[in-house]
């Protein structure tokens, strides 16, 4: 063998190396010597001797190259219309890895230089996607992106501040969605994710990175389809981040339970969640598990199943650690500050919220496993408090909460309203206003019109009501028109709803509403008054039977539901079901798989299954029967009614969609907020939200009221708060719900008048009594007309 040396010049005018190699050593050994040497990937080199190109598997000698040669190190063209791109690339890539291997600071005249090619490549990007993407392909094999880590991670400082300058320029002329295609767009980011984590950085450049991938995911929906999972993202790729994110997560949550609390880490929250998405996706769409997945998994597993068991075995360690890291540190967490307590502090109020959206990725990844779903909401009924306290204090944005509608039961019902209220429009004041003015002598018919052209912007903004020929206005009249429309479409009389035989706040759709002109319209515009209310707050002392509400919810409807809707048809039914079966098969009924139905006076039979008219009920099918009976009279013959007014319903809420509301709830919680009659109001709230005009605190009138109000009972003070503002009963929050002070005035009236109302203003006047007696007795005499009962003794 013959030891030669030879030079080799880095292109684009850049350092000359000295090699050293034996004559028998290949071109393909020459190109590794300077890969060690420089770093330049030998993917990308292209040596020239004497003008021509040396083969890969050509020697030393065959190419004639002898003692002291000069060779041309030049970057590898390919075939493509971008060559002056590829000139740029490899001129940047010459640059970089030049200074990497130097033994000296860059000066500035290099900064320049190096900075002027990155941004003529930037500026070269084509708009078109197709283009574009070809175009980056390039900018990565050209080796750039691990040519600037390498510069990173110079000893000199001002080569890292200029190599971190240049990573973040570049992913940040990432930022239009416009500008080029995501998927190119994240293969470079990542491409510098690697280069970073392999150097064994985890600076603030590498979570700047990191954190730019996760918004790309969070962008483009990486691993949303089967196809785009395989061609696009690799689990090997993914994997590292969401490992290192688990445990660094994990970590923090160990941190919050030690002896001085930490604020969970956002980046870290969010980073988790979006690289747990394709993850969990690509395993979900591709191992074909038929369902859940098994853990540990089986050895006979088929081989896609082998491929992806390390992502199914890293998913289900983080979701066991992170579970019960996150249990322990929510469990101290409720401790130490306290559900009670109100947080003030913006950074706990952020740190707090982070669990919810932790909580939301856990319940994802336990819909992968077997039986983990069940152990997770386990866990979730153990720290219900906790869960309720953050949803109520920091649920914001309702698409973030959806999961918890499938276990409504781990939150409290004050939890589960305030999911329901944000399905609801804010009433903001200083909003849009649609007026209405009202005849009262119309007051169905008019209100009618006026609701049904709303706008759904109309309906989301303040709403002004003036009766004709009257001159109060304010929220006690709107109060008042709330509740009398209100009252008016659930009149059996208008033939829109029918009460329920054994309560008559409760009502359903008339299956023969068809009588009323027009019956579908008002459905819908009973939707639409129903969600204003619960908007408003302004409960109407009407509620609707369980059969209406399972419908509204989406859920079956039983025998036992339609107890109360109709009694007679619920006790028909249950003889038939615990009649003896002898008895039944004999035919001694005579049923058929047939009902009655009447319609504008007159009867016809119609069938609830084929050739219903000759199948026989038997013990056999007395249940299917019962059932059909049921799906007929309970919800074929009023689903027009009920789907007109979800609709209507649907149209005011923030999610055009009315089953996530009904859903949130139990019927005894809707009750509440509909209806409110049997709710004692609370005498402080009262005192606290009430002002006075003409009387002071420590006036004598004043410690007399409220005496005599304390010693009322819950129905005398229900009658007394309507007299005073036109309201039957208080919202769910009590007076702060009412939007506006009450208020009581000293009239000059003569002490033996009635106190009089302004329920515009929710003012009360009475004048100044010269004795308790007097006051109690004026006061019995405004609620005698109402309850046939007196006040207690004062």
């Amino acid at each position: 063998m013959n030891r030669i040396q030879f030079f080799v010049r880095l292109f684009s005018g850049g350092k000359t190396l000295v090699v050293q190699a034996d004559s028998t050593d290949s071109v393909e050994v020459i190109h590794e010597k300077i890969s060690l040497m420089t770093g330049i990937p030998t993917s990308v080199q292209r040596l020239i001797y004497q003008g021509k190109q040396l083969q890969v598997d050509q020697t030393i000698s065959d190419c004639g190259i002898n003692m002291e040669s000069n060779l041309q190190l030049v970057g590898r063209l390919r075939s493509t219309k971008y060559s002056h791109a590829w000139k740029l690339m490899n001129e940047l890539s010459s640059l970089i890895w030049g200074f990497c291997k130097s033994e000296f600071c860059l000066i500035q005249n290099d900064k320049d230089h190096l900075e002027n090619v990155l941004i003529q490549i930037l500026i070269m990007i084509p708009h078109d996607i197709d283009e574009a993407s070809e175009y980056l392909e390039i900018f990565i094999s050209s080796s750039v992106p691990a040519a600037l880590v390498m510069l990173y991670t110079s000893s000199y400082l001002d080569n890292k501040i200029v190599a971190d300058k240049c990573i973040r320029q570049i992913i940040n002329s990432f930022d239009s969605e416009s500008l080029t295609p995501m998927y190119s767009t994240y293969a470079i980011i990542l491409e510098f994710c690697k280069s970073l984590r392999e150097a064994g950085i985890e600076d603030d450049l590498y979570i700047f990175c990191r954190s730019s991938l996760r918004d790309i995911i969070d962008l483009v929906g990486i691993a949303r389809c089967e196809a785009d999972t395989k061609k696009f993202i690799s689990l090997q790729d993914v994997l590292p981040f969401v490992r290192e994110i688990a445990v660094k997560l994990h970590h923090n949550l160990n941190l919050t339970m030690g002896s001085t609390p930490l604020s969970l880490s956002c980046s870290l929250v969010h980073d988790f969640a979006a690289f747990m998405f394709p993850v969990r996706n690509a395993i979900w769409f591709q191992v074909p598990f038929g369902s859940t997945i098994t853990f540990p998994l089986m050895e006979n597993d088929t081989d896609d199943a082998e491929y992806y068991r390390e992502s199914i075995k890293c998913l289900y360690c983080s979701f066991r650690g992170l579970l019960e890291a996150t249990l322990s540190s929510l469990g101290l967490l409720e401790t130490r500050l306290g559900l009670k307590e109100e947080v003030e502090d913006v950074q706990v109020v952020q740190w707090w919220s982070l669990y919810l959206t932790l909580l939301k990725e856990l319940n994802n990844i336990s819909k992968l496993y077997t039986g983990m779903e069940n152990v997770f909401w386990q866990k979730m009924r153990q720290v219900k408090a906790s869960l309720c306290f953050l949803v109520v204090k920091f649920a914001t944005k309702l698409e973030d909460y959806g999961w918890l509608f499938e276990h409504k039961e781990v939150l409290s019902f004050e939890g589960r309203r305030h999911l329901a209220i944000m399905m609801l429009p804010e009433v903001i004041d200083g909003g849009g206003l649609y007026s209405m003015f009202i005849d009262r002598s119309q007051l169905l018919e008019s209100s009618f019109e006026y609701i049904i052209t709303a706008t759904r912007k109309n309906l989301h903004g303040c709403l002004f009501i003036k009766f004709k020929h009257e001159e109060a206005t304010g929220p006690g009249v709107l109060r008042e028109w709330f509740l009398l429309v209100c009252q008016a479409m659930f009149n059996p009389q208008n033939a829109l709803f029918v009460a329920c035989p054994n309560d008559r706040r409760r009502f359903f759709p008339n299956s023969a509403s068809k009588v009323k002109p027009l019956h579908l319209d008002y459905f819908w515009f009973s939707g639409r008054m129903i969600a204003l209310t619960l908007t408003h707050k302004i409960q109407i002392g009407i509620v609707f039977d369980r059969t209406f509400y399972l419908q509204l919810a989406g859920q079956d409807i039983t025998l036992e539901d339609v107890r109360d809707a109709d009694p007679p048809f619920y006790k028909s039914c249950k003889e038939i079901l615990e009649m003896d079966p002898e008895m039944l098969d004999g035919d001694n009924l005579g049923l058929r798989f047939i009902c009655d139905v009447e319609s504008l006076g007159s009867k016809k039979e119609i069938e609830l299954c084929p050739n219903g008219k000759d199948t026989i009920v038997d013990s056999k099918n007395r249940d299917e029967y019962i059932n059909l009976l049921i799906e007929h009279y309970f919800v074929t013959s009023v689903a027009d009614q009920v789907a007109c007014f979800a609709n209507g319903f649907a149209d005011v809420t923030i999610t055009s969609e009315h089953q996530p509301f009904f859903r949130c709830l139990n019927l005894e919680e809707l009750d509440l907020m509909l209806d409110g009659s049997g709710n004692d109001i609370s005498v402080e709230d009262w005192k606290a939200h009430t002002d006075y005009s003409g009387y002071n605190k420590s006036d004598c009138q004043i410690s007399w009221f409220w005496k005599i109000v304390e010693c009322m009972s819950v129905e005398q003070r229900n009658v007394l708060l309507f007299f005073w503002t036109s309201i039957k009963f208080l919202p769910p929050d009590g007076f702060a719900g009412l939007g506006s002070r009450l208020k009581i005035h000293k009239s000059s009236a003569p002490s033996d008048h009635l106190p009089t109302s302004q329920t515009c203003f929710y003012s009360l006047r009475f004048p100044p009594y010269k004795s308790e007696s007097i006051m109690q007795d004026r006061l019995h005499m405004i609620t005698q007309e109402h309850i046939g009962c007196s006040f207690g003794s004062s």
